[in-house]
């Protein structure tokens, strides 16, 4: 169990950087809801593969 969450939170990690870069340009979302969006999907597909 304590690998799986490991394993989640570095992909959660990965998806929030990649949300916030991503986000940076769109003028109304911004990187802080963009690593949030990216974090929250990382752990619905995390949670999908349990």
């Amino acid at each position: 169990m304590a690998e799986e969450n490991k394993e989640l939170g570095k992909s959660m990690a990965k998806w929030a950087a990649l949300g916030a870069v991503v986000a940076i340009p769109v003028p109304f979302v911004g990187p802080i809801i963009g690593a949030a969006a990216g974090a929250g999907y990382a752990y619905l597909k995390g949670k999908k593969k349990s």
